[in-house]
């Protein structure tokens, strides 16, 4: 059985996985229907399915496919709390991408 990777990204790393299903960990900054805005290293735009219910300035875990218009469209969202460390979670990111053959193929 095969599964498909979802790296990790931030806002620098959507025009490189147009199409692609991407894991994103941010700060929820705004909440308007079904579209939310979160800062991943920068503002990512992300259309909410049903079952997300996340809080404003937590952070969250967003499983989605990355558009054309560098939105993200969400399969699922997970609110993380507030009593994240974002410096850990850019480190991960970055060898994530830096150490790209053992996360993803990047064909």
């Amino acid at each position: 059985m095969t599964t498909e990777a979802t790296p990790r990204i931030n806002a620098l790393y959507l025009e490189q996985f147009t199409n692609s299903t991407v894991r994103i960990l941010g700060r929820v900054t705004a909440l308007r229907g079904d579209i939310a805005t979160v800062d991943a290293n920068g503002s990512i735009q992300v259309h909410l399915n049903r079952d997300a219910h996340l809080t404003l300035n937590n952070a969250a875990e967003i499983i989605g496919k990355v558009q054309p218009d560098l939105s993200v469209k969400v399969f699922q969202a997970m609110d993380f709390g507030s009593n994240i460390d974002f410096k850990a979670v850019e480190a991960v990111v970055d060898a994530t991408h830096r150490y790209k053959e053992i996360f993803y193929n990047a064909d």
